[in-house]
């Protein structure tokens, strides 16, 4: 990052940022795209409901990329009237749309599964159906570690949790092995089951991810990152304390606003200790975008608050 930490460096940082997302977005989708068709040919010569759960599933999971592609995007454009703290939170509405389509695809895979459970029908080409399950794994496990490592640098944690989410799925896709091994020891149902098993693993996940874009909508913020502000804040030559941090994500980018108390002293030299400790948090969260500080003096800090007379 940039050592001036003006706003065209925060500007430039955002937008590298940015490019990087979507490259990996693009890379995973195909990725996925690929391992999708791989199963899709093994499903319609062995007839595995526990392999089409797994085919469905991979195919939501490379479609979420398109939404959050779109919201890198959109997260490019600067703050207009309209949209004075920019266009960030696409990001998080991209998150609605994932969880819409991951909770379509477990409804789909537990209708499947059911129906297969009260008309069983023979399944063909066991051995084909654990390649493809290893295939779908393979596929899901590249796609997470690029993901998850690209999230990592950018500070995403939407693109760190589409990571996550994809390590899952790759050993939701070793179930259709084990269902597979099931069928050939003499165990019909075990492929349906296996796709119930499927369904419950992707609803299981669904709970972390509603979970997480929701913290966002409500401009939610993990405590170590307001732990570091703190830090960075209180050892700035000057600061005599630190009495209000507040900070969230917009997007993949962080904004927030923090008082600080100084000594007595003149507007100017009030100033150099804001602009020093603005600089040293840029330091301490690298994907900052923008941080108002306010000082405020030792008298001010200690005084009762009179209601509204400032």
């Amino acid at each position: 990052m940039p050592h001036s930490h003006d706003a065209a460096d925060s500007i430039d940082d955002a937008l590298a940022a940015s490019s990087l997302g979507v490259r990996a977005l693009k890379i995973s989708l195909f990725v996925l795209l690929g391992t999708t068709v791989l199963q899709l040919l093994v499903v319609l010569v062995s007839g595995s409901v526990a392999l089409l759960a797994d085919t469905i599933h991979n195919f939501a999971d490379a479609l979420t990329a398109v939404p959050l592609w779109i919201a890198f995007v959109l997260g490019r454009r600067s703050p207009d009237r309209r949209y004075t703290f920019g266009y960030g939170r696409a990001e998080d509405l991209a998150g609605l749309f994932i969880v819409a389509v991951v909770a379509l695809s477990a409804i789909v895979a537990v209708w499947q599964s059911v129906e297969r459970l009260v008309h069983p029908q023979p399944l063909h080409n066991l051995g084909w159906v654990a390649v493809a399950g290893v295939i779908g794994f393979a596929g899901n496990e590249a796609v997470a570690v690029y993901r998850i490592r690209t999230g990592r640098r950018i500070g995403s944690a939407a693109l760190v949790a589409d990571g996550v989410h994809a390590r899952l799925d790759g050993f939701t896709s070793l179930a259709v092995v084990v269902g597979a091994l099931g069928v050939h020891l003499g165990v019909p149902l075990a492929d349906p089951l296996v796709g119930i098993v499927i369904a419950a693993a992707i609803l299981v996940m669904l709970r972390g991810t509603v979970a997480s874009i929701g913290r966002r909508l409500m401009d939610g913020i993990e405590p170590e990152l307001v732990e570091r502000a703190e830090t960075a804040l209180a050892r700035t030559p000057g600061v005599l304390g630190v009495s209000r941090v507040q900070l969230r994500w917009v997007g993949h980018r962080l904004q927030g606003t923090a008082t600080v108390v100084v000594a007595d002293t003149s507007l100017s030299v009030a100033q150099e200790i804001a602009h020093d400790a603005e600089h040293r948090l840029a330091h301490a969260l690298p994907n900052l975008d923008a941080m108002a500080i306010r000082t405020a003096t030792t008298a001010a800090a200690l005084a009762p608050h009179a209601p509204h007379a400032h």
